[in-house]
């Protein structure tokens, strides 16, 4: 079976395209298991070698504490060996007394260093305890800490937008949705990739990793509560197989996929894709508008960069503009939203606009209006 961009427009492709479809649909363990990685950006957490030597510091800041104490009541100790007691065997005594080993052979002798070991060496030795078991704790927890904040996240996530591919076409998406004011934490990314989803995951968005064509994986990515879904991946049957399962888990969301070729958009609409980019036949009519004319090629290039320089805008009409023109309109309006119909503003049924309308305008980018 040759991929969808090679194929023929006949009917016995997309038959054979399906069918290629079902069979890619059984991963192996290895797929699976990888799918169960959900990844959810954390800021200002030290990285753990740089947690563990700061924990080494503090043990031992509390040993040679616990030295100098020793040192400073040398007299109140007893040394089997030679009935003395120097720095080294302060320092010997501080860390078999911190790590509760405890040989025996230096031993406090007066009231003083009795009560000092009572008062100040026992404290810093649970102190110096909690240090080390602190240290291995948080390695431990480590994982259950991840998992209430993934059981917090899924609790708390609704009507997202779950991007399906974290290639050039997902991050170019995903930068014109946070531009036009979505927030990185409504925005989910899937990825069979793990590079990918680092990435996605060091950008600040969460990253479920997994073959999004399994419908195991894109319940991860709470896709059943999301309103919005991208589908950017790099093969059109892939793009197929993702719309197919994605339309069956949300019934209601918007589903917008980019495709290689023309001849598959008839299969992803009939897949439940709501809006189909065609990204090779639009390169090359982008490529032959600025052939004839670049300036032509340049303010399209331009409409398509949300941010910079004019932006096309879906907006509501405003109840000064019901009953007006769509000329009357201090945005240069190109299309009428009405009900479900997209009418060009030259539409005779678009003369008079109507409260419940929608317009798609062109106007200045924010930064380029200021």
């Amino acid at each position: 079976m040759k991929p969808p961009h090679r194929s023929t427009r006949s009917q016995g492709s997309n038959t054979a395209l399906i069918s290629s479809l079902w069979r890619r649909s059984r991963p192996d363990a290895e797929e699976i298991e990888a799918g169960r990685s959900i990844a959810i950006p954390v800021q200002d957490v030290a990285a753990p070698l740089r947690q563990v030597l700061r924990r080494l510091v503090m043990a031992l800041l509390v040993l040679a504490a616990t030295t100098l104490i020793v040192y400073a009541d040398r007299s109140g100790y007893h040394d089997n060996a030679d009935n003395s007691v120097d720095f080294l065997d302060a320092a010997y005594y501080a860390t078999v007394t911190l790590s509760t080993t405890g040989y025996g052979d230096i031993t406090p002798v007066g009231d003083a260093a009795r009560l000092t070991n009572i008062l100040v060496i026992t404290p810093l030795r649970v102190l110096f305890l909690i240090i080390l078991v602190g240290t291995t704790l948080e390695v431990l927890t480590e994982r259950t800490r991840h998992q209430v904040r993934i059981h917090r996240w899924r609790s708390r996530v609704r009507e997202h937008t779950v991007v399906v591919g974290y290639g050039t076409k997902g991050r170019h998406a995903i930068a014109t949705l946070i531009g036009q004011g979505k927030r990185k934490s409504e925005i989910v990314v899937v990825d069979p990739q793990k590079k990918a989803l680092d990435a996605a995951n060091s950008d600040g968005f969460v990253g479920v990793l997994g073959d999004a064509t399994r419908s195991d994986t894109l319940l991860r990515a709470e896709l059943q509560k999301a309103s919005q879904v991208v589908i950017a991946t790099e093969r059109d049957d892939t793009a197929a197989l993702v719309t197919l399962t994605a339309r069956q888990l949300n019934k209601h969301a918007t589903i917008v996929v980019a495709v290689r070729e023309d001849e598959n958009v008839p299969l992803l609409r009939q897949s439940g894709a709501d809006t189909v980019v065609t990204s090779s036949s639009s390169a090359g009519r982008l490529l032959g508008m600025s052939m004839m004319s670049p300036s032509v090629g340049s303010v399209l290039e331009d409409l398509l960069t949300y941010g910079n320089g004019l932006d096309v805008v879906d907006r509501p009409v405003t109840k000064a503009e019901a009953g007006r023109s769509p000329r009357q309109c201090d945005d240069l309006v190109v299309a009428v939203v009405r009900g479900h119909r997209l009418l060009h503003y030259t539409d005779p049924e678009a003369a008079t606009l109507q409260l419940t309308d929608r317009v798609i305008t062109i106007k200045q980018a924010p930064e380029q209006a200021e």
